[in-house]
């Protein structure tokens, strides 16, 4: 260690810790450990933020337009046609609430998107919403977009149906150990597959155009059977506000980068913004492309082949290498989508637990400068999801949308009222806020108005969503997202009780403790009760030693030896005729309280041996650990642990002499 304090009379000294990590199987799987001082060098372009926060909104070009067309399919072939015309309604949808996070970007440069926003703006309760609504989102994200990408791998190799679920948790797994690597490196590893896809999925649309004007493109040959095959519904409002609703997946992915503007390079607010546009340009021309494309060639909803394939195959003319480089671009975007959830999931989860409502643990960066913790919990969540569900696309997207229009509605009614209060600041007058800094705005009324004309489309979109597909699924998001408030509310009171108790405000000094009593449990009389009665007198003149009796022989020998080995100290022998040992043991304790003097304090030495090998102490019963589990809830007892280490050759004898207090019962 090397002390860098440069005031020696202080209190307070500075010591720096001179480490140089040993290498690890978990080294050598994530990389090795980097020092805080490096997190300024972690950060990423512009070109790798689109792979790294673009990704999942781009990916959804992929099944957007499926799911349209999955609807429209209920009133039959002839229904299809109206796939076109929803997605450019989309595309307007896109505009807004691309224009509206563009503001939200400049507003909160440190990030936090819509949960920042409504928390700001709205109060706690809508910014736990918010979080609740994007943590959802998060989750579903890594488990829709591998289980599509696993869907294009069937779609080329069918026999690979059964093996569906295996491949996705294979996939979540590979993007999680990626990005526990670090955003820099998963982004550097992730940057080429995005724009492989991105240069895929034009060139596909621009020769399916190019072959449309020039006459030579035809309808999908041996189109799969369309699902559903028979009409059972007729064209309406409410079918197409469905299909309107299933298309807006399009939209999900498009708050990522305001959440992860941390993560780019100075200035970080600009080069986030200019990513953002790229984004929104790609995604909105990819998906009007392939959309219109798709009507063209008279593509079908297919859970056996995706429109995606079906369009690959009839514009390049078969499954040859340009088909499998679509399909497998498409599968690595899909998988790669993954990614944006990954990393905005931990550093959303952080900023809630900062503000009390997870727990502390996940604002705690690992040994790669990631949120570690909110990574390993996003890749459980979302590995649950896809074996509940059996990694079907269909089944999970519409438990998918209803989290995004909900958080795209709370941040963008947040920068309304943003406005509002800008509109009511003079010239050059300016409040700090706690997310960010109010000044005023001469074009805050046009603003407002965008702002609120886009929470209230993205709140119809939400609700339809959640009426049309309710009894599809989306009722089970429907009662999670009030249930995950809850245990927001919960965690924080709990945090709020606890800097209550624990606050040292209208307090003096707490009164010393002038006596204490330490109590002895042991097993036997060996090395391990010698060096913990020795740590014990070191502590006291008032040791009691405690041993409980099931066995007269034992108890005898326990009795002799300590004659002889006990040096004065007291020996209590408390006999257990039911053969119980800790029992009898916190009921002494307890007896010992009861007579407890003020300002008296009573410490439990517990000695405890550690064996040489770490599988031995299966062997044992590890009392020091049972007993602090009894005692923690206990008022006036202090339990402290005397380990007694044995090299692994030592542990060769055995015998209950070499065992802490607790013995096999």
């Amino acid at each position: 260690m090397r002390i860098s304090d440069d005031r020696p009379r202080s209190a307070v000294r500075q010591l720096t810790w001179q480490h140089q990590p040993r290498k690890s199987w978990y080294t050598r799987l994530v990389g090795r450990p980097l020092p805080t001082a490096d997190a300024p060098h972690q950060t990423i372009s512009k070109v790798v933020g689109l792979a790294v926060f673009a990704s999942d909104a781009l990916s959804s070009t992929a099944y957007a337009t499926q799911e349209i067309l999955i609807i429209l399919a209920l009133a039959g072939s002839g229904a299809l046609s109206l796939a076109v015309p929803i997605a450019i309604g989309i595309a307007v949808l896109l505009a807004i609430v691309t224009f509206s996070y563009e503001q939200t970007i400049h507003a909160y440069p440190s990030g936090g998107g819509a949960y920042i926003v409504a928390r700001d703006n709205l109060g706690d309760r809508p910014s736990q919403i918010a979080g609740a609504a994007l943590l959802t989102d998060y989750v579903l994200t890594v488990a829709v977009s591998i289980a599509s990408g696993v869907a294009q791998i069937v779609s080329a190799a069918p026999h690979l149906a059964e093996y569906r679920v295996p491949l996705c948790l294979a996939f979540i797994l590979f993007v999680m150990l990626a990005n526990l690597r670090g955003v820099k490196e998963s982004g550097a590893l992730f940057a080429l597959p995005t724009y492989f896809f991105v240069a895929i999925m034009y060139g596909l649309v621009a020769w399916g155009l190019g072959r449309e004007f020039g006459g030579t493109l035809s309808t999908v040959p041996a189109p799969p059977s369309m699902e559903p095959e028979i009409a059972t519904h007729t064209v309406s409002w409410f079918l197409i506000l469905k299909a309107f609703s299933s298309g807006t997946a399009a939209l999900t992915g498009v708050e990522a980068i305001s959440n992860g503007i941390p993560a780019f390079r100075e200035p970080k607010s600009h080069n986030a913004g200019i990513t953002l546009i790229w984004m929104s340009c790609i995604l909105g021309t990819l998906f009007l492309g392939l959309t219109w494309l798709a009507h063209f060639v008279h593509a079908v909803p297919s859970e056996h082949e995706t429109v995606i394939s079906q369009l690959a195959r009839t514009i390049f003319g078969g499954r040859n290498g340009l088909y499998y480089f679509a399909i497998g671009s498409t599968t690595l975007i899909l998988v790669l989508a993954a990614n944006t959830a990954f990393a905005d999931f931990p550093r959303l989860a952080a900023l809630l637990a900062a503000d009390g409502y997870l727990p502390r643990q996940l604002t705690f960066r690992g040994s790669r400068l990631v949120f570690s913790r909110g990574i390993l919990a996003l890749a459980l969540f979302a590995m649950l999801l896809v074996v509940v569900f059996q990694g079907s696309v269909t089944h999970l997207i519409p438990l998918y949308a209803i989290g995004v229009f909900m958080s795209f509605t709370l941040s963008q009614a947040g920068m309304a009222r943003r406005w509002i209060k800008i509109g009511r600041l003079k010239a050059g007058e300016s409040i700090a806020e706690r997310g960010s800094t109010l000044h005023a705005d001469p074009g805050w009324r046009w603003k407002m108005v965008v702002n609120g004309a886009g929470a209230v489309l993205t709140f119809v979109v939400m609700w339809v969503f959640a009426i049309t597909k309710f009894t599809s699924g989306a009722w089970i998001v429907i009662l999670l997202l009030p249930a995950l408030v809850l245990i927001f509310s919960a965690i924080h009171r709990h945090y709020e009780n606890l800097a209550r108790r624990l606050s040292m405000e209208g307090t003096g000094l707490p009164a010393r403790a002038r006596r204490q009593r330490v109590i002895v449990p042991i097993s036997g009389v060996h090395r391990g009760t010698l060096s913990a009665l020795d740590y014990a007198r070191s502590l006291s003149n008032d040791v009691t030693a405690v041993y409980v009796s099931i066995d007269d022989e034992a108890a005898d020998a326990v009795r002799s030896k300590w004659n002889a080995w006990g040096d004065g100290v007291r020996l209590v022998v408390i006999e257990s005729p039911y053969r119980l040992l800790l029992e009898p043991l916190l009921a002494y304790l307890e007896d010992v309280a009861a007579q407890r003097q003020p300002n008296e304090t009573i410490t439990v030495v517990v000695p405890q041996f550690v064996p040489g090998k770490w599988w031995h102490n299966v062997l044992h019963t590890q009392t020091a650990m049972w007993l602090r589990l009894a005692l923690i809830r206990r008022a006036g007892f202090v339990v402290t642990d005397v380990p007694y280490l044995l090299e692994p050759e030592a542990g060769r004898g055995g015998g209950s002499d070499a065992d802490s207090f607790m013995r096999p019962q």
